[in-house]
């Protein structure tokens, strides 16, 4: 495929911004136009966010013309959640590779129907996870899938996780506690982040499900605490914090032999312990360079990177948080039900 690639952004919203500003000096991308609901919300975030680019892009309202006018190779989706799986499908019928913002989609059989559409197109689509994009993450993955490996540590166990934000007062009166738009609350946003990491770097479908969230007086759930069974035996739980000020998360991977603690929002730091105590300098690939999942989708566009997330990762992802909505909802355990 020939550079510059020419890329098409679907939703001018708030992080729709930072996707537009590193293509706008991206020296292997072109953004050829912008596409959401108003000529005046686009022409307002391109001012905003794309004047450094070489070429101005053009302004669209209506994204299935606007594929067929401007043909890009790559289209970057990042309007509300509810949208996504539309969008997705639009782009992957008009032979686009897609990178699409977490959550991949709002619901588990939009999931596998959309993961079926990769396969019949042979379209590349990346979820817009920060850590799978990480030395550290990929470090970690590897320890978990090679329990017998050079690390020692053995069988995973077990993992515990939080992650809080001041998430309740910043999107107040915005699209993301409006359910019918988002699809969910914290859980759904940068809760996701989390529950993210947990299913990339498990790698296995989820067996049982139980949850408790607490809307706050909102419309959407902004606390939550999680209990996972992956179909694996792995164990896990979570807490979700999105009325908190201090901004943190931390995940700690229980192995038979040992401890990896790590930073599970965007995977900037890991601390490896073993049974003598902890590790000073863990062997984690240096040559595999930490990007973003822009960058990423960027490279694996160009032949130069495999993609770090796969429509089964989302699959996953849809088919956990289907689970956590069922249980809270029941206050039973829940359970996926089987779409493969």
């Amino acid at each position: 495929m020939q550079t510059p690639l020419e890329i098409l952004i679907v939703g001018c919203g708030g992080f729709a911004g930072y996707h537009a500003a590193r293509l706008a000096n991206h020296p292997d991308a072109n953004v050829v136009a912008c596409v959401d609901v108003s000529k005046e919300i686009v022409s307002t975030f391109i001012a905003k966010h794309m004047g450094q680019a070489a070429t101005t892009p053009a302004v669209e309202t209506d994204l299935t013309a606007a594929l067929a006018k401007h043909k890009p190779d790559g289209v970057v989706i990042a309007a509300p959640h509810k949208l996504h799986f539309e969008h997705a499908m639009l782009a992957l019928s008009a032979g686009c590779h897609v990178f699409v913002e977490k959550p991949m989609v709002t619901a588990a059989a939009d999931a596998w129907a959309l993961k079926r559409k990769v396969e019949e197109t042979g379209r590349i689509l990346t979820i817009g996870y920060n850590t799978p994009c990480t030395p550290e993450f990929a470090y970690l993955r590897q320890v978990i899938a090679d329990p017998h490996g050079t690390s020692g540590l053995g069988q995973l166990e077990i993992i515990s996780a939080h992650l809080s934000q001041n998430w309740r007062q910043w999107t107040t009166s915005t699209w993301r506690q409006n359910p019918a738009v988002s699809g969910g609350g914290m859980a759904y946003d940068t809760g996701a982040h989390l529950l993210n990491s947990l299913c990339w770097a498990v790698q296995s479908r989820i067996s049982a499900v139980f949850a408790f969230t607490d809307s706050l007086d909102t419309p959407v759930d902004v606390n939550a605490t999680i209990n996972v069974r992956f179909e694996n035996g792995v164990l896990a739980a979570l807490a979700i914090g999105g009325n908190c000020p201090a901004e943190s998360s931390r995940m700690a991977f229980c192995f038979a032999g040992g401890r990896i603690d790590i930073d599970g929002w965007y995977g900037q730091w890991i601390e490896v312990h073993n049974a003598y105590g902890k590790v000073k300098y863990p062997k984690i690939n240096t040559d595999q360079r930490g990007q973003s999942p822009l960058e990423n989708f960027i490279d694996a566009m160009l032949g130069r990177d495999q993609s770090r997330t796969s429509p089964m990762d989302g699959v996953i992802q849809s088919e956990l948080m289907d689970a956590i909505y069922e249980s809270a909802r029941t206050g039973q355990v829940a359970k996926p039900t089987n779409q493969a």
